[in-house]
């Protein structure tokens, strides 16, 4: 009797977990304005295959600044037939001695190591460290919103490769949280007990004011 009920479920099973796909793809429409579910769906009859090919992270980002770290990004403002898939990739060049500063994303990161050696690593709201050296084919993976950070610590350039969960993950410094705005330094004194000084510099170097 339990198999007949199965078998008689399972038209029902599968037409529910597919009910959700209701087109192959939405191809983001980047001539109009992006919302909380993403772009609107670009034209199916104007869609070709260049919508599903990007070769931006071919190109190393720049790493002519403070941190000698350069990103070029896949994100679904880069390459639109991301839009809807739950996916973006980011590509990281580090000179040696360089660091991608501790920063976060409102999803999860998968890192791989391309060339060179890495410290990476991550800090938990238990205020643990987690953190390893990684070298050419090692990854690791970082939980969505908490803190994260890598360093190179070798004697080469580094090239890395970072995927997410979503189209447009986000990203947030906590350098530039804390000195790249207009928050008065008073403020930013108090909540990180650096000095006057320091926070004055800082914000210079960030761009911040007040």
């Amino acid at each position: 009797m339990m198999i007949f009920r199965i078998i008689f479920l399972l038209p029902l099973l599968i037409s529910i977990s597919s009910a959700n796909i209701v087109f192959d793809y939405c191809v983001g429409d980047l001539s109009l304005p992006t919302g909380p579910t993403g772009y609107s769906c670009k034209d199916p009859a104007k869609v070709t295959v260049d919508d599903f090919v990007y070769s931006g992270l071919r190109i190393p980002g720049s790493t002519k600044n403070l941190f000698k770290f350069g990103a070029s990004t896949a994100l679904a403002s880069q390459f639109p037939g991301l839009n809807g898939m739950g996916i973006s990739m980011v590509r990281a060049d580090m000179d040696v001695g360089g660091a991608v500063p501790i920063h976060t994303h409102r999803v999860s990161e998968l890192i791989i190591v391309v060339e060179g050696t890495i410290i990476a690593g991550f800090i938990d709201t238990n205020n643990t460290a987690f953190y390893k050296t990684l070298n050419k084919g090692d990854m690791m993976i970082f939980p969505p919103i908490l803190l994260h950070f890598q360093v190179n610590v070798g004697s080469t350039p580094v090239v890395a490769y970072a995927t997410f969960p979503s189209e447009n993950p986000g990203v947030q410094l906590v350098d530039g949280a804390l000195f790249q705005n207009t928050l008065p330094s008073e403020v930013v004194e108090k909540v990180t007990l650096l000095d006057q000084a320091q926070v004055k510099k800082l914000k210079k170097i960030f761009g911040g004011s007040n």
